[in-house]
């Protein structure tokens, strides 16, 4: 419904293929005339992966994409980061997200690659198409474009069967034979750094060869699940209602794999409390219980997931996002998680969990009337009950959590669900054994 295929039954094949492996991220490089639309295309056509070229990049309508078209109307380069933000934006959109992309002829600089992998953008695959420059030139000299639906054609390896399409084929854009050689050079000065950044999931395959055996071994490629050597990275989000121990799972999974924990309930009270003009804006909010704008949390948030400890460690969060706006705004910001668990609960044991609950101001221990009482009869007379654990509160909470429970599983369909009334330790083992058996079969 939401992709519309125009062959259904080959797309839901894919899908069911995929299973739970992660979409399809692939970067398909090489030199000029080395087949690299003409393999992208299949390789689309084949997956229903998602189509990324330098031009369609910049028919995007936005800021950014307006800004970059002056450069080029200047005949002047586009920058590095400008050009890197256009990327990012284009791949965190919900198509690339659900269904993976392919970035034809995307990076074509060490310069770009090193600020991929800085912005997040990380390939699970890399093909590097080869030939002999005498070939490749050939090659370009005999190319045909079809312009209504931009395939690529060749007068001598690949020649389309229909006759309306050869009457339409349109010789490509004149490049002189100085310029192509000009063009090799370039790539060949920057092919060993790209091999090198990209070198635990790069494969070369030699474009020298007929069309359809190329494409055969790139698909290949693709499809297979290689091992990787290069650090993983977790980046976890919790969803649950009240109660459902998101907090101590998340203290858990922190200590036990040394990555970062934020709650952003926390981060905002710890915003607040330091001397800065976002603290300053935040803080009426805080203090009147009223809910702090989405732009300003979006913005608290993916500065601190944008921090070293987060970006070398990995992170669990929770308490955000709460509901789909909030969730497609973190997947724009480039934010996307590797893992995404729901803790599921009755509202009958969040009621008991949480309104029952109470914390001793001396100690600052936490007690429970039913799972951990007061130690002695002194410690149960000091006890305090904080007011947000009202039941008319929780129940408000919970309202609000099922309203938006159902869209945000919709956007995260791998998701994993664990039942969350049982002992926290069982559900921290029922979480952690998802969470380890798929960084196994992503490394």
């Amino acid at each position: 419904m939401v992709d519309k295929p125009e062959d259904p039954i080959q797309y839901l094949i894919v899908l069911l293929k995929r299973g739970s492996v992660e979409v399809p991220r692939v970067m398909l490089l090489g030199p000029p005339a080395s087949g690299k639309r003409t393999v992208a295309r299949k390789l689309c056509e084949h997956t229903q992966v998602i189509h990324i070229t330098d031009s369609n990049i910049l028919q995007e309508d936005t800021d950014l994409t307006k800004e970059a078209l002056q450069y080029k109307a200047k005949q002047q380069e586009i920058p590095v980061d400008l050009w890197i933000k256009l990327i990012q934006q284009r791949l965190s959109k919900i198509d690339c997200v659900r269904r993976g992309w392919v970035l034809e002829g995307i990076p074509q600089t060490r310069e770009e690659a090193l600020s991929l992998q800085e912005a997040g953008v990380a390939p699970n695959h890399v093909v590097l198409l080869e030939a002999p420059d005498a070939v490749l030139i050939e090659r370009s000299q005999g190319k045909r474009i079809d312009p209504v639906t931009g395939d690529v054609y060749h007068v001598t390896f690949i020649w389309p069967e229909d006759k309306e399409v050869v009457q339409r084929l349109e010789r490509q854009k004149t490049v002189s034979e100085e310029q192509l050689v000009a063009q090799l050079m370039q790539h060949h000065r920057e092919v060993h750094a790209l091999r090198k950044t990209y070198r635990n999931c790069l494969k070369g395959i030699d474009a020298d060869q007929p069309h359809v055996d190329v494409f055969d071994q790139v698909l290949t490629y693709i499809l297979s699940r290689h091992c990787s050597v290069a650090p993983h990275t977790p980046r976890v989000l919790l969803f649950g209602p009240p109660g459902s121990g998101k907090s101590l799972q998340a203290k858990l999974i922190s200590q036990k794999y040394n990555i970062v924990n934020l709650c952003c309930g926390e981060l905002l009270e710890a915003v607040s409390a330091d001397v800065t003009n976002m603290g300053e804006l935040i803080k009426p909010y805080l203090e009147s219980g009223q809910q702090v704008p989405d732009s300003m949390v979006l913005q608290i948030l993916t500065e601190r997931l944008s921090r070293l400890d987060c970006t070398t460690r990995g992170w669990v969060l929770h308490g955000f996002p709460r509901d789909l706006e909030q969730a497609e705004k973190l997947q724009e910001s480039n934010f996307i998680p590797s893992r995404v668990f729901f803790l599921e609960m009755t509202d009958d044991v969040a009621i008991e969990r949480v309104t029952l609950r109470s914390i001793d101001p001396v100690t600052g221990e936490k007690y429970h009337s039913l799972y951990k009482p007061a130690p002695s009869p002194e410690v149960q007379t000091r006890l305090q009950f904080n007011p947000k654990d009202s039941e008319a509160q929780l129940l408000r909470q919970l309202k609000e959590y099922w309203a938006n429970a159902s869209s945000l599983q919709d956007l995260y369909p791998e998701a994993v669900h664990i039942n969350a009334d049982q002992d926290p330790h069982t559900v921290f083992e029922s979480l952690e054994s998802r969470l380890v058996g798929r960084l196994q079969n992503d490394a």
